[in-house]
């Protein structure tokens, strides 16, 4: 047998389903044979229903003939495939009075069983075994037990339902996956590990499972590391002159293991130990077993604290791996413990809304300065965040000048200032900075209680935050690992790429003398014996730089976070909080922004056909007004909110020659016009037009505001 190369593979289709693909998932292994001049797929050739394995394992191609081989693929191409229509359907269906053929992806598209044991029968998707549907006790999603992605209970082609556990669901996908790499000595049920039983049922259910041993087990010195015990000081700050590797014994530079997990350790000089009898934990583990109690320890101080006592120094923290309760497990234990932790993110700040009183707070907002309104009106003490909210524009002392304003464009405003503020850093994707003027002035605190205010009150979603910031506050930093996007400062980040880059240990130690004076005032020098130790010290200049830098600016945000219960609702929410914390809303298309406004009157049937070729000439590109800006010019909002619009979007039609928007009750007039040419002009004119000078006003504005104050001057 002379197998081509890899490469060679992908230029003969498989004889049987007469495709390149090289799926082993889905087809199985493909094999291409210089010698016979075919490729085939493992599942096509085992499947074909008019071939048996009559040689020996080593002999043809896993045990079949290759004049076998041929016959088949002869008898195939007189048969043509029920799916696709084309001949060469070596595959059918095994009830004795149905007549479909086709070729195995044909099948695996119309979602047919193909039995991996026994004889190899295949059903079509008409006669396909099904899991009998029992009654349905579960009210809403549950995860699949593999991937953790939620799935309807209810047994389908795409979702199988364990034999022994009847509450554990599955992908097929998943569970197709999981078999390949388990094999068939270690595929069991994902709950309670039965197997024969999960075995039987699975196969039935057309999940092949090969005779072969887990793929874990198959690499080489897989395990060579449990033979090792871990000798290595990894506590924040190491006080042994000769680096951490070093293991004096019966000394107080004897390296001690922590007791439940064996691998961290410490020095007994550098741990708060008193003897060497005493038991000793790293934060890890004691994070672990003493959840509530480690909840309640008081926050340890910034690296680069001048007052670092002895005791602050044994901290059990490891600086040289990652913390064990990480931020994706931490997150699959929300998803284990059921549909609870899977809500709407509109309902959940609905319900955060009925704390709400219909006791009425005004607002009064200065367009040339809402930055500063809002925190005034914010910081006075009459000031109740569980108030209904009004909002009154002022033009400075100007006589007659206020008007009412619309809630969910000051909100709207109100975000857009704060997320070009100085209190957040970097591009798209936002942490917090560290603003001395700003901690002395409480304004973290100012910003977090804002962003609070604006969900539950109808604003519209931030979607600046960096998933770092994010998993900060719904993991905790100390689950949290940040990476190099997560830097704004060029220097530093210069620094991190120049160690990260490090080719050899002498380039390492020049680097890291280069930059002496930082690394000791973060706190992260640390002494390297081997080129591996740069990826620590990445890992400790990425956690100063951006979490513990920032502490006094997060506990502060932190604490702004938690008006009117939201900071709770994140960490209970984190799924439906990131979507709208980290993400922009996506582009509405014409339907959207169609469906959002009501028809409240229309003089004619002509406007609204106008209205509707608008929307449709927009997104096909005729026009240059977008979806957004109509959605700004109507409401001050260029997104939905997650709650919607209160009250809801409405278009009328006047006799007026320019669309006319009343942002407080968020509704547009539509002009009403001969021809729909002329609907068009007047639209893009009043609408573009409307917004350049709302922006150029902004803009003016802007030079004046910045000395207005040492808090605008930080914030605009």
């Amino acid at each position: 047998m002379n197998e081509n190369k890899p490469d060679n593979s992908q230029s003969l289709a498989c004889v049987f389903c007469r495709k390149n693909d090289d799926c082993p998932n889905k087809y199985g292994e493909k094999k291409t044979y210089e010698k016979w001049n075919f490729s085939v797929h493992y599942y096509c050739l085992l499947m074909s229903s008019g071939i048996w394995q009559r040689g020996k394992e080593e002999e043809g191609v896993y045990g079949f003939l290759i004049e076998d081989i041929r016959k088949e693929v002869q008898r195939a191409s007189k048969l043509k495939c029920t799916v696709c229509k084309k001949n060469g359907a070596s595959i059918g269906c095994v009830v004795p009075t149905c007549k479909r053929s086709y070729h195995l992806p044909c099948g695996l598209q119309k979602e047919c069983i193909f039995q991996f044991t026994d004889n190899f029968a295949s059903f079509c998707w008409k006669h396909r075994p099904v899991q009998a549907i029992t009654s349905n006790k579960y009210s809403s999603s549950l995860p699949c037990t593999i991937c953790l992605e939620f799935v309807e209970p209810i047994p389908t082609y795409n979702i199988l339902q364990s034999p022994c556990c009847k509450n554990a669901w599955f992908h097929r996908d998943c569970l197709q996956v999981q078999a390949i790499n388990a094999g068939v000595f270690f595929f069991r049920c994902t709950l309670c590990n039965n197997t024969d039983i999960f075995q039987k049922e699975m196969l039935r259910m057309g999940i092949h499972i090969p005779e072969k041993d887990a793929s874990w087990e198959l690499e080489e010195n897989a395990y060579q590391e449990l033979l090792q015990s871990h000798d290595r000081c990894d506590v924040r700050r190491c006080h042994c002159k000769k680096g951490r590797d070093y293991n004096e014994p019966n000394s107080k530079w004897e390296v001690k293991r922590c007791q439940s997990c064996g691998s961290s350790g410490t020095h007994l000089a550098c741990s708060s130990l008193q003897s060497w009898e005493q038991n000793w934990e790293c934060l890890d583990c004691r994070r672990i077993t003493y959840t509530s109690d480690f909840q309640k320890a008081p926050k340890h101080p910034l690296a680069n604290s001048t007052n670092v006592t002895v005791t602050d120094c044994l901290l059990e923290e490891s600086s040289s791996k990652l913390p064990r309760q990480s931020t994706v497990a931490q997150h699959k234990e929300l998803l284990r413990q059921g549909s609870k932790f899977r809500r709407d993110i509109s309902t959940i700040l609905i319900e955060l809304g009925f704390q709400i009183k219909k006791k009425t707070k005004t607002l009064y907002i200065n367009k040339a300065n809402v930055w500063r309104s809002a925190l005034e009106q914010f910081q006075s003490q009459k000031f109740n965040p569980s108030c209904s909210i009004d909002v009154v524009y002022v033009n400075g002392n100007e006589v007659g000048s206020q008007h009412l304003g619309s809630k969910q464009e000051f909100l709207s405003h109100l975000m857009h200032h704060l997320e070009n503020s100085s209190v957040f850093e970097g591009s798209l994707a936002k942490n917090l900075s560290l603003n001395s003027q700003a901690v002395k002035e409480n304004l973290y605190y100012e910003v977090g209680k804002m962003l609070a205010i604006s969900l539950v009150h109808g604003g519209p979603s931030p979607g600046f935050f960096s998933e770092t910031l994010f998993n900060c506050l719904a993991y905790g930093p100390e689950n949290t690992l940040p990476t190099l996007d997560d830097v704004s400062d060029i220097d530093v980040a210069q620094i991190i790429i120049k160690i990260d880059s490090a080719t050899d240990l002498n380039i390492l130690n020049s680097v890291i003398s280069q930059h002496y004076n930082y690394l000791e005032v973060s706190g992260c020098l640390r002494l390297t014996t081997s080129l591996s130790d740069k990826f620590m010290l990445v890992k400790d200049i990425l956690f100063y730089h951006v979490i513990n830098r920032v502490k006094a600016p997060f506990e502060s945000f932190k604490q702004g976070l938690k008006t009117l219960g939201v900071l709770e609702k994140i960490q209970t929410y984190p799924e439906a909080f990131y979507k709208i914390l980290c993400h922009k809303p996506e582009n509405l298309s014409a339907k959207n922004l169609s469906d959002l406004f009501t028809i409240h009157s229309v003089a004619d049937v002509q406007t609204l056909r106008f209205w509707n070729s608008y929307l449709k000439a927009i997104e096909d590109g005729k026009s240059a007004t977008t979806m957004e800006d109509i959605l700004i010019f109507a409401t001050g909002c260029s997104s939905v909110p997650p709650t919607g619009f209160k009250p809801s979007l409405s278009v009328e039609s006047l006799h007026v020659d320019f669309p006319v928007a009343d942002k407080y009750r968020n509704r547009l007039v539509l002009p009403a016009t001969n021809t729909y040419e002329e609907f068009q002009e007047n639209m893009d004119f009043t609408i573009r037009d409307t917004l350049r000078l709302e922006k150029e006003e902004r803009s003016h504005i802007l030079p004046r505001t910045l000395n207005v104050s040492s808090n605008e001057e930080m914030l605009i």
